[in-house]
């Protein structure tokens, strides 16, 4: 979009997204921590465990979605297609705190788990889904995933393969 659009206009169209998809994480119960291009990195929960972080995120990714098809209608006429959306979420253990130096210290998490979950959303281009999780999720958040493809995804930078469940379209999600 940014080949063909102006920086201004590209910045509002950005803009929008973050708000849109912001107000669906935090809304679900998240933070928002990390905004990356058109990327954004969001940690479920901190304060309430993993289970209902877990459900949290999920309920999430329905928002996202949702709020995207309705935010690319609003703005139908200024984009040349729909915006799409590829969401990835892990769960497990991480070191979660403020980070940085100077006047830019912000809360976010590192470790294994939050490199799963940007590996989860990379993975979404090759499925054309929506959503890949990880089967932790499903077991965490109580929800039965197994209507849905399960695969075991190698990822980049780590040993063994992580099961995982591909959500076509989050609508279709219990």
């Amino acid at each position: 979009m940014a080949e063909h659009k102006l920086p201004y206009d590209v910045v509002f169209v950005l803009n929008r997204y973050f708000e849109t998809v912001g107000t669906a994480i935090t809304q679900a119960g998240g933070v928002t921590n990390q905004f990356t291009g058109d990327g954004v990195m969001a940690l479920f929960g901190i304060d309430v465990g993993p289970a209902a972080g877990c459900r949290q995120a999920l309920a999430a990714a329905r928002a996202m979605v949702e709020g995207l098809a309705s935010l690319s209608a609003e703005l139908a006429g200024d984009l040349p297609a729909p915006l799409r959306i590829g969401i990835g979420i892990h769960a497990g253990a991480a070191v979660v705190g403020r980070m940085g130096w100077g006047q830019s210290f912000y809360l976010t998490a590192v470790g294994d788990t939050v490199h799963v979950a940007a590996r989860l959303e990379q993975a979404t281009k090759d499925y054309h889904a929506e959503l890949v999780v990880s089967e932790d999720v499903g077991r965490y958040a109580g929800i039965d995933l197994s209507a849905f493809r399960r695969d075991d995804l190698a990822v980049r930078n780590r040993a063994g393969r992580v099961p995982v469940r591909v959500i076509t379209r989050v609508r279709e999600l219990p």
